[in-house]
C-alpha cells in the first residue's frame, strides 16, 4: 500500500465525507479555480468504511460559511466540514440540507423569470426537494446545481 502525504494547513476548510468524484463539482461551486493563491488537496476514491469510497477537499486559506456549507449540501449531504484555524479543527459540522437557498443555485425551469433578469434567486425546502419562489416548479437538490 502506497502512503500519501498531505500537509497539514494552519488555517482553512477540509470537506470529508464527500460522496465519490464530486470533489471538482465542490471547488467549482466554492469558487476555487486555478487562480486561487493557496494550496489545495483533492483526494478521490479514498476508501471509506462508512461510504465504501469518498473524496476529501483540503483548502488552505478559506473558511466556508454556512451558505457555502448548505451548498455543499445540495451536492453531498452528509459531508463532514472541519474548519481549521491554527493548525487545528476548530469546528466540525456534518452539511444538512438548508430550509431555503438563495442566490447559490440557479433555477433550472428555462421560462423562470431569473434566468432572463437579474432577479434574486431563492428556492425553499418542500418536503425532499426545492420549490423556486418564482415560477413555483419543484427540484430535487442535485438539480439546483446542475449547471454551475
Amino acid at each position: 500500500m502506497m502512503i500519501m502525504q498531505v500537509d497539514k494547513i494552519e488555517i482553512g476548510t477540509v470537506v470529508d465525507h464527500i460522496a465519490a468524484g464530486k470533489a471538482a463539482k465542490i471547488l467549482k461551486l466554492l469558487r476555487i479555480g486555478e487562480d486561487y493563491g493557496h494550496r489545495v488537496a483533492i483526494m478521490m476514491n479514498v476508501p471509506s468504511k462508512r461510504m465504501k469510497t469518498k473524496d476529501i477537499v483540503k483548502i488552505e486559506g478559506k473558511l466556508v460559511s454556512q451558505e457555502e456549507a448548505n451548498v455543499i449540501a445540495l451536492i453531498c449531504p452528509g459531508a463532514t466540514i472541519n474548519v481549521i484555524k491554527d493548525g487545528k479543527v476548530q469546528k466540525k459540522f456534518v452539511a444538512g440540507l438548508p430550509a431555503e437557498v438563495t442566490n447559490y443555485a440557479r433555477c433550472a425551469n428555462p421560462n423562470c423569470i431569473t434566468n432572463a433578469e437579474n432577479t434574486a434567486r431563492r428556492f425553499v425546502r418542500d418536503g425532499q426537494g426545492f420549490r423556486c419562489r418564482h415560477c413555483e416548479r419543484l427540484f430535487k437538490a442535485d438539480e439546483l446545481v446542475q449547471g454551475i
